[in-house]
């Protein structure tokens, strides 16, 4: 485990909205550690080592370990970040116990490789667009992935990938594959700009939609601020990951 796992933390004993509001004035986050059998543990940590690490796409997906002040540690993974609307700020964190034996359903990032080696990424005039840039799945702790790598060195003009396609680690599932083809998607493809389309994000996305309207066929369907008083459980902001 690296350094940047380790999370350093207090129990504080002092919770409500008025203790929550001296902690982040004083540049320290209110936590709440909850799951397994053990009862919800409220926590300190020190707000700019945590800003720093969760800048990073491993904080979200990764099994991080709280080392408490007075020697007890406990692995856990982050469950909710809550933002300021607009400071550089994290106003409140949530961290889950992780067991040995349970199984862990979370969102890990999608990584691409090998598109500029491949025949659609050499060709002229063709865009490869990344569809999906996360995905959940399912594993025990040991088998965790930081992320999952797709490689497009073999993507030709006109081929799109798809979410069975992901090679997957021993032990990793997706969640959103039970077995259905209908829960399938596409999760990267190839485009073809032509001159009439210009070039650019527009160009890419109008060629995008052209070809996905040609493959598949929609079904018709009938259309029918930071509050620093808030308590330790629900902070407003924005709420990442």
């Amino acid at each position: 485990m690296t350094d940047s796992n380790i999370i350093h933390a207090e129990i504080r004993e002092d919770v409500g909205k008025g203790a929550s509001r001296r902690l982040r004035h004083q540049g320290k986050i209110p936590a709440v550690l909850y799951g397994g059998k053990t009862a919800p543990a409220t926590l300190t940590l020190e707000h700019d080592p945590i800003r720093h690490a969760a800048q990073t796409e491993s904080f979200y997906s990764s099994i991080l370990d709280i080392q408490i002040a007075d020697g007890r540690q406990q692995k856990v993974i982050v469950r909710d970040v809550h933002h300021h609307p607009f400071r550089p700020q994290i106003m409140h964190l949530d961290f889950q116990r992780v067991s040995a034996e349970e199984v862990l359903r979370m969102s890990v990032p999608i990584h691409f490789t090998g598109e500029d080696e491949s025949d659609a990424g050499k060709a002229s005039g063709v865009v490869i667009q990344h569809l999906v840039t996360e995905i959940e799945i399912s594993a025990l702790p040991a088998n965790l992935p930081e992320y999952l790598e797709v490689d497009l060195s073999e993507l030709e003009p006109g081929n799109v990938v798809m979410l069975s396609d992901i090679k997957l680690p021993e032990g990793v599932e997706i969640a959103a594959l039970g077995g259905d083809d209908e829960d399938n998607m596409m999760i990267a493809n190839t485009s073809v700009i032509k001159e009439s389309q210009g070039t650019g994000a527009a160009a890419a996305e109008e060629a995008a939609e052209a070809e996905l309207d040609a493959i598949t066929e929609a079904p018709e369907t009938d259309s029918e601020e930071e509050d620093g008083d808030d308590d330790d459980e629900s902070v407003d902001g924005d709420t990442e990951r």
